[in-house]
């Protein structure tokens, strides 16, 4: 095991955390902030194990975002009143070109990007935000 965790800190997927360990145990924490899939790029990829590999990944990435709403949308009232006023559940459907379907993500991956670290740790009141984005072509009604 930290072999492997040793591997997923020099890729910047984890950290060490040593105030939480005791002894000789190691403790690990994620500082992933978040995954982008922006292209279809290796959906072309020669080999089919890889592009197996991705539609794997993609399919479980689309689970997880669900069953992150819906334990949201579970457990919502279980948050104070502020929380409970401050998400968004929406959907678009806008006519785009490639171009502009691209650009529309490139922005809002900026807009996001732009809330980053501007709230301190342990902000009273504060809490981590799920933010999913799903931009994809859809046949016309």
């Amino acid at each position: 095991t930290s072999y492997h965790l040793r591997q997923l800190a020099e890729s910047g997927l984890v950290e060490d955390a040593p105030e939480l360990g005791k002894g000789r145990e190691r403790w690990w924490r994620s500082v992933h902030q978040g995954s982008t899939v922006e292209s279809a790029d290796f959906m072309t990829h020669a080999d089919p194990e890889v592009r197996g590999a991705i539609e794997f990944l993609l399919h479980e990435t689309a689970t997880t975002h669900a069953r992150d709403l819906n334990t949201w949308l579970g457990t919502s009232g279980d948050w104070p009143e502020e929380w409970q006023r401050s998400w968004d559940l929406s959907d678009f459907k806008i006519l785009l070109t490639p171009e502009l379907s691209l650009e529309l993500s490139h922005k809002v991956h900026e807009l996001v990007e732009s809330y980053r670290g501007r709230v301190p740790e342990d902000t009273e009141g504060s809490a981590m935000v799920q933010t999913h984005l799903h931009v994809f072509p859809r046949p016309s009604e």
